[in-house]
């Protein structure tokens, strides 16, 4: 039997193949398809053998991938309960379970990744929208700033009296840093049919401030939390892989431009691609889940290391209140093990299979969305890389939809805000997958990175800069053909 007809395939998780095979091979098989009369060869599973089969309701975001072992399922339901802890101010009876903030913008990881999905902005001026926050950093004021900087030790600056991101809760005696608001204006833009999109251009502000004025050079940018599925399939992607469709000097001048984030990986010791979050800001899960951990929550961690999460020198009575650390946990108030477990979790929640592959109008949409040139960005498949301790993720061929990579999305998203490599235009690729169960998952149907968009048209809409191009072929699409795409969208 031929490589191609194992990859995939829901029975063979691990494919054992001369790495001449596999290289000699892969390249076809993860060329996007130019046959839209049918659907392709095992493009149901989204994840691989992770894939999970999809529950129509609100924990379809929830599955462990379909091919963990019983034990990995165990660590997997383990690290759930430490994903949903409501965590406590210290001190506390349950001492496991206390060193909230003293500043944080949720007391749990749940509370932001809710059933595992997507953030929202606040629905009105009542809406504490614990799902979604400001960033905060400032340029470099010195030469040891730029120094961290080109090093790749940081990716920004944090502002030096609210520290890197804002935080609306406190612990009991603590000032709050303040409120986050956000105002919107609207814009009407029509569309070759008639059509009209109303696209809500949103304005960011931070106010209540218990802490003193910012630096006047302050840079904010929003965001909302992202879904979690398939986290573990992408961190196993080749870093070959994603940098084969980085073109940062547009070499093959189709106006796509894609860059690598490069980070710094604290575990590893050493400057390497980013993957994780909205402009690809973090190496690995484990890097990622333990900044939320220390950020979100005020938890520190291995990752954080400091005890009083986003605190600043500026911000004594913070720095001061008591903490959960304790000798029993490594002096942190979440130990490795629990950092471990809650990673485990990320790593594992699956990624639901494809709904309607075969559907005439969605084989339709596909094709458009092929043909207008979303591909360019939104790559459909790779094939995971082999690791022993990682079977459940190995040799997988997954259809994320994404070339995790940096592009530059025009003047409508832009925060203005670099980080890392990213400058203030850049925003990641999203993956697509699972898309279309946004709402029975969220509730909603809000997208991009603060949620401005509240479809999937107006997201599309939204698209400039390198995707300007893919943007005015769908703007100038017909009714059918465009009802076609979104159907296609919402069967990711």
């Amino acid at each position: 039997m031929s490589f191609s007809s194992f990859v995939g395939s829901a029975l063979l998780p691990v494919l054992l193949v001369s790495a001449t095979a596999y290289a000699a091979d892969v390249s076809e098989i993860v060329r996007p398809t130019t046959d839209f009369s049918a659907a392709e060869k095992y493009e149901v599973n989204s994840g691989g053998a992770a894939t999970v089969r999809p529950r129509d309701n609100a924990d379809a975001f929830s599955q462990s991938s379909a091919n963990l072992s019983l034990e990995d399922e165990m660590r997997f339901k383990i690290g759930n309960g430490f994903f949903k802890r409501l965590w406590v101010s210290a001190p506390a009876s349950t001492q496991a379970s206390d060193g909230l903030g003293p500043l944080f913008n949720a007391r749990s990881c749940q509370r932001c990744h809710l059933k595992d999905g997507r953030g929202h902005p606040p629905e009105n001026e009542h809406d504490t929208a614990v799902s979604m926050f400001l960033r905060l950093s400032i340029p470099p004021r010195n030469d040891a700033d730029k120094k961290l900087l080109d090093e790749h030790r940081v990716n920004v600056i944090v502002e030096p009296t609210y520290g890197g991101q804002f935080q609306d809760f406190a612990i009991q005696g603590i000032d709050p840093e303040g409120k986050m608001r956000v105002t919107y204006k609207e814009q009407t833009v029509p569309l070759a049919d008639g059509t009209t999109v109303s696209l809500r251009h949103p304005t960011y502000s931070a106010t209540d401030l218990n802490y003193g004025p910012m630096h006047p050079d302050v840079m904010m940018s929003p965001r909302v939390a992202p879904q979690m599925i398939g986290l573990g399939l992408v961190e196993m992607i080749p870093a070959d892989a994603i940098l084969a469709h980085a073109d940062p000097d547009d070499k093959d001048v189709d106006g796509i431009s894609g860059r690598a984030n490069l980070v710094w990986d604290k575990q590893a010791g050493k400057v390497v691609l980013g993957r994780f979050g909205w402009k690809a800001g973090n190496p690995t899960i484990r890097q990622q889940s333990g900044g939320a951990f220390a950020g979100d929550i005020g938890i520190s961690n291995p990752v954080s290391g400091q005890a009083y999460g986003d605190c600043t020198e500026a911000q004594k009575a913070c720095r001061e209140a008591p903490s959960g650390a304790s000798d029993q946990y490594d002096n942190l108030e979440a130990p490795e093990d629990v950092l471990e477990l809650v990673t485990h979790y990320s790593r594992n929640l699956g990624v639901p299979a494809r709904r309607d592959v075969d559907d005439k109008t969605v084989l339709k949409g596909k094709q458009v969305f092929y043909e207008s040139g979303c591909v360019s960005c939104h790559v459909p498949k790779y094939i995971t890389r082999t690791a022993p301790e990682r079977a459940e993720h190995s040799h997988q061929l997954i259809w994320p939809y994404s070339d995790f990579l940096l592009h530059d999305m025009g003047d409508g998203l832009a925060d203005n805000r670099p980080e890392g490599v990213a400058d203030g235009h850049e925003w990641r690729t999203p993956p697509l997958w699972g898309i279309g169960m946004t709402r029975t998952v969220s509730g909603h149907t809000y997208f991009l990175h603060d949620g401005r968009a509240r479809n999937l048209l107006e997201a599309i809409m939204w698209h400039g800069g390198e995707a300007e191009a893919a943007k005015n072929t769908v703007a100038g699409l017909n009714k059918e053909d465009r009802d076609a795409l979104i159907k296609f969208l919402e069967s990711l």
